[in-house]
C-alpha cells in the first residue's frame, strides 16, 4: 500500500473543495433534469486506468485504509473501486473527476481559448438526442467548464506535497500490492 505524507489540514481543504463541487453539480443536475440518466449503480464511465492527483490518492488512503488493506480491487476494465453491483466503494471520498462524470463537459481550446470543445456521457447524449437536444446547443451555464476546478486542485496538491510537478496515481495502485 502506498504511504502519503499529506497533512490532515490539506486533506480537509480538499474535502471542502469536493463539497463545493458537489453543490455546483447538484444545481446542474437539477437544471438538466431527466436528461441525466446516470445514477446509483450506473458505472459506464467508471473505467480502469483513471489516475488522480497525489492529494486525492492520499485522501482515499486516509479515509479508506481498511478497504485498501483488506479488500481486492474490482475486476480489470472497470474502476478498481466498483463493487459487484457497480457501486462506488469510496463514494464519499471519490476523486473530483468522478464527481463531474455524466455532466455535459465544456473546455476551451486554441492558443487564446477562442474555440470550445464539449462532451457528455454517451448514455446522457442518447437521452438528449431522444428529446431532440444536442449538448452543443446547451447554454454555457448548463455545462461543467473544465479548467478552473482542476487548477484549484493542482494548486492544493502542490501546496500539500511541496512539489510543483504533479504526480498522478492510478486508482488500482492504491490497493495493497496494487499495480
Amino acid at each position: 500500500m502506498i504511504m502519503f505524507s499529506i497533512s490532515e489540514e490539506k486533506l480537509q481543504e480538499l474535502e471542502a473543495i469536493h463539497r463545493q463541487v458537489d453543490g455546483l453539480v447538484a444545481q446542474m443536475e437539477t437544471r438538466l433534469g431527466p436528461v441525466l440518466v446516470c445514477g446509483p449503480g450506473c458505472s459506464s464511465c467508471c473505467q480502469d486506468n483513471l489516475t488522480v492527483l497525489e492529494i486525492e490518492a492520499a485522501l482515499i488512503a486516509a479515509r479508506a485504509p481498511r478497504l485498501l488493506r483488506e479488500e481486492e480491487p474490482g475486476p480489470a476494465g472497470g474502476c478498481a473501486f466498483l463493487d459487484g453491483q457497480g457501486r462506488c466503494r469510496i463514494y464519499p471520498w471519490r476523486p473530483y473527476v468522478c464527481r463531474t462524470q455524466g455532466l455535459p463537459l465544456r473546455w476551451l481550446t486554441g492558443d487564446e481559448g477562442e474555440a470550445e470543445g464539449r462532451d457528455i456521457c454517451p448514455l446522457n447524449r442518447d437521452e438528449m438526442a431522444a428529446r431532440g437536444q444536442d449538448p452543443a446547443d446547451l447554454p454555457v451555464e448548463q455545462c461543467w467548464t473544465l479548467g478552473p476546478w482542476e487548477g484549484r486542485l493542482a494548486s492544493l496538491s502542490a501546496e500539500a506535497t511541496g512539489q510543483f510537478a504533479q504526480r498522478r496515481y492510478p486508482l488500482r495502485s492504491l490497493f495493497k500490492g496494487g499495480r
